[in-house]
């Protein structure tokens, strides 16, 4: 079993207190550097855009009861260049980079080239960038960038248009990375029919919606004008190490999957609150569809993200874990659900060393990778930094994975 860590760099109030922004990036660093150190294998950092405080005042604002700033990292590519001078061993990773905003996935890929030919320079450089990449999970950090709908039925199909655009987006993103010349003509046309929709009411919403624009009766099909339009370009630089980049895509959508495997080996992206049987479906098809190119799917080119809460005691693990999941949901939601606080701290890795080997052996497949969360509503530093070094020193031997 793999081991990394993911890095979430949450500006949010926890038990009253808030860091500086300055002592935010420090206490990263210093863990970051302990990962290393320790021999985990990649550090994932979230990636956010845009102020969630001040969201907070608009028509719309996405996470209204949400105290702080959802993240600080802004610009995954030059995050790693840090990460990258102050370590040894450790590989980056994305968590995830939102490819529609932040001038979309033109400029998303050439940051990307750009990123690994600096990283790159030196040849005897090998560590990679794994690029996880999806369509981000708060509408605010898009809407700002144009990413929204633009007549009566965009806004009627939008939840399931939000896929098609990203659908767009990643071909565009994945082609550029691979070195094609190309328009937007040559990226796949969105269409709107039943089949992209959960339900007979959802589709015959934007009919009615169509209708009402367009006139007519209620159609079977709606082409929609992409959201990228360019003529023919190529990103550079050009001569940058490929072998050093790996994506990873933050979708569950099958047929994206597949798709996108057509372009690159593009490995899958996944949360700690999918279901088992969902994961299993995904290893299964990427076992048929994953690009030649990178060889045999493995278990690990599906990373999971699992929270972390260890302790001396299981009660004092637990107590940490209900609480940090309350302030959770009581953020995104305005209040704190007990059920919801007690499905997620199943979810997680909870109780004494011994306790959490024999959870992670349970729950997850040998050759699995999990990216451990430590710093989930956690702003003292060493105590992230003893949960680093617990787990790899009395957690991981029982396990016998690749941290050392």
């Amino acid at each position: 079993m793999d081991f990394d860590v993911f890095f979430s760099i949450s500006h949010t109030p926890v038990a009253g207190a808030l860091p500086s922004e300055a002592q935010m990036f420090r206490s990263f660093f210093r863990q970051v550097e302990a990962a290393d150190e320790l021999g985990y294998g990649t550090a994932w950092i979230a990636e956010s855009h845009l102020s969630t405080e001040v969201q907070k005042r608009n028509r719309r604002p996405v996470v209204p009861h949400f105290q702080g700033e959802v993240g600080l990292n802004v610009d995954f590519c030059q995050m790693a260049h840090q990460v990258f001078r102050r370590t040894r061993r450790i590989e980056c990773g994305s968590a995830v980079m939102n490819i529609l905003c932040n001038g979309g996935p033109v400029a998303a890929a050439e940051r990307v080239a750009a990123c690994c030919a600096l990283h790159g320079c030196d040849p005897a450089e090998a560590r990679r960038i794994h690029v996880g990449f999806a369509a981000g999970r708060f509408e605010f950090m898009n809407r700002a960038y144009g990413i929204d709908a633009r007549d009566p039925v965009e806004e009627a199909a939008w939840p399931a248009l939000k896929g098609l655009v990203f659908r767009e987006a990643a071909h565009v993103f994945l082609r550029l990375l691979r070195g094609e010349v190309l328009s937007s003509a040559d990226s796949p046309a969105s269409l709107l029919e039943r089949g992209v929709f959960r339900s007979d009411e959802d589709w015959l919403r934007v009919q009615r919606a169509h209708a009402a624009l367009r006139g007519g009766g209620l159609p079977e099909r709606i082409a929609v004008a992409r959201r990228y339009e360019f003529e023919q370009i190529k990103i550079v630089p050009q001569e940058w190490r490929r072998e050093l980049c790996v994506p990873v895509v933050g979708s569950h959508d099958p047929a994206l999957q597949q798709e996108l495997n057509r372009i690159l080996p593009v490995q899958v992206f996944n949360l700690s609150i999918t279901e088992p049987e969902v994961i299993e479906q995904t290893h299964r098809r990427m076992t048929a569809a994953y690009h030649p190119e990178g060889g045999k799917w493995r278990r690990s080119f599906m990373p999971r993200t699992v929270m972390v809460f260890l302790d001396d005691t299981e009660a004092a693990a637990r107590e940490r874990a209900e609480a940090a999941l309350g302030e959770y949901w009581k953020a995104l939601e305005g209040t704190i659900d007990p059920a919801k606080v007690a499905r997620a701290t199943e979810n997680a890795l909870m109780g004494t060393p011994a306790q959490v080997a024999a959870q992670v052996r349970e729950r997850f497949h040998p050759d699995d990778r999990l990216m451990l969360w430590f710093d989930f509503y956690d702003h003292d530093c060493d105590r992230v930094v003893r949960g680093l070094e617990r787990f790899a020193r009395e957690v991981a031997p029982i396990l016998g994975p690749a941290v050392t």
